[in-house]
């Protein structure tokens, strides 16, 4: 049976769940900080907010909001590290992208794709 991933590498330092697993840069722990963040951000949309809405369950939404909160600090924290490895253009999008659901997870396809079109250049 052909298996189309066969002969192709995939390094579990490098890609761990969708989750980028390189802390060795600034930009790598803000790439990681972003993707729980975006998770922690549907969870309290999507998950928390009708638990207290709908069925008056307070403690989810204090909870998960708390943690979502952390998280968005160490959001901030790290995008101000990455700034500079950034650019500004991205930072400020990566900025903006944080109110938006979802938003984290299209930055790290468009950071994905950038890491991709770099190692293509440089060949």
């Amino acid at each position: 049976m052909d298996n189309p991933g066969a002969g192709v590498a995939r390094s579990p330092a490098n890609v761990s769940l969708g989750v980028p697993v390189s802390p060795d840069t600034p930009v790598g722990r803000f790439r990681i900080v972003a993707f729980w963040e975006g998770i922690s951000y549907l969870v309290l949309l999507f998950i928390a907010m009708p638990l207290k809405y709908g069925l008056g369950m307070d403690m989810a939404v204090r909870v998960v909001g708390m943690a979502h909160g952390v998280l968005f600090m160490a959001y901030v924290a790290t995008l101000a590290l990455a700034w500079s490895q950034l650019g500004t253009r991205l930072g400020w999008m990566a900025g903006v992208l944080s109110f938006v659901p979802g938003g984290t997870f299209w930055l790290e396809a468009r950071l994905r794709r950038d890491d991709g079109d770099a190692g293509r250049r440089a060949c």
